[in-house]
């Protein structure tokens, strides 16, 4: 197994950054041909996905969709450090994705890309990529 973690500056509370570029150098760096390689942040405020990249009203949409289902400030959340949202959006997207890779290639459809998605910046983050 290749283990690599990237850095990943945000510059606002709600963010996606697209990171398929830095994952598929990993891969390449890697010297694997074939196999999986599974994405995973290690934050409870911050996820990953696989979402469209040929168009950014698609991550707008998706950020405000998150935002309008988990407003920021609620007086029903009871966590006192005033992220609620950002843990429930973090929970909902979810930790990590896997993609099998061919020929040095992921195996991702044409329009998809993989984001590292930032619920409570704007943050130094890290994300682990992981190649088998």
């Amino acid at each position: 197994m290749y283990i690599e973690t990237i850095d990943i500056r945000t510059s606002s509370r709600d963010e996606m950054v697209d990171i398929t570029n830095q994952v598929a150098q990993a891969i390449r760096d890697s010297g694997i041909a074939e196999g999986v390689v599974t994405v995973y942040v290690p934050h409870t405020t911050a996820a990953v996905t696989i979402n469209e990249n040929a168009d950014p009203s698609v991550v707008h949409d998706i950020l405000a969709g998150l935002d309008k289902a988990f407003p920021w400030h609620q007086s029903y959340y009871r966590h006192t450090e005033g992220n609620s949202a950002a843990h429930i959006k973090s929970a909902i997207v979810g930790s990590s994705v896997r993609i099998p890779f061919q020929n040095g290639k992921m195996l991702l459809g044409t329009w998809q890309g993989i984001f590292f998605c930032e619920f409570d910046g704007p943050r130094r983050r890290k994300t682990v990529i992981a190649i088998q």
